[in-house]
């Protein structure tokens, strides 16, 4: 079961999530929360594996409070649901912590995929947010042409969402060499992180 609190100042917003959430069978929805102040106080007290998080509140904003909430539970995650998606405010939301980043006019499927994704170690990420973050001047054919096959597999699978444990498992190699290879992609690819590495292959096709 995933256990999600929302935190956001719109009362339709928060009715509707939670009809959305509530209808959803491996999904719990422990607390819904309308102000960002608040939701240091809700993580400790619902525990909570995922919080969905707006950006625009009154008394403190989603990337303060994305901060304040992984401070004090680290192994939340923290999803954006915000109408948003200029790419100031996306890197900043991923600074602080966030492990996704949907918008508002998003597909009730794609918010319960999301979700999902995160919960299993994924990067969910609206398509807008992804063309947002990642710079047009390195094209699909000249960054994959740098990749070996193995790496280009290694990068698809974490694209998909998959920890480094499962992907060692998935292609019958060890962590270690996991870890291995993605350093040589992060390199290739001119990227930071996981995170980066997840939006480049969305944005070239490889998911």
């Amino acid at each position: 079961m995933i256990r999600v609190l929302v935190v956001d100042d719109h009362a339709l917003v928060r009715r509707g999530l939670s009809d959305l959430l509530g209808a959803a069978a491996d999904i719990e929805l422990v607390g819904a929360l309308d102000d960002g102040l608040r939701a240091e106080a809700g993580v400790r007290e619902h525990r909570p594996d995922i919080v969905l998080m707006d950006l625009s509140m009154p008394g403190l904003d989603g990337i303060e409070a994305t901060r304040r909430v992984l401070a004090a539970a680290p192994d939340t995650k923290v999803i954006i649901l915000t109408s948003f998606s200029e790419n100031a405010r996306i890197l900043a939301a991923l600074e602080a912590g966030a492990v996704g980043y949907l918008l508002k006019d998003a597909e009730p499927d794609d918010v319960l995929r999301a979700l999902r994704d995160a919960a299993a170690g994924g990067v969910p990420l609206s398509p807008r947010a992804a063309r947002a973050l990642l710079p047009a001047s390195r094209t699909r054919t000249s960054g994959l042409a740098a990749l070996t096959a193995r790496e280009r597999e290694v990068l698809t699978l974490v694209a998909a969402g998959l920890p480094n444990k499962s992907i060692a498992r998935r292609l019958e190699i060890s962590e270690k060499t996991v870890k291995a290879h993605l350093t040589r992609v992060f390199t290739t690819l001119d990227v930071r992180d996981r995170t980066s590495a997840a939006l480049w292959a969305q944005r070239n096709g490889l998911v």
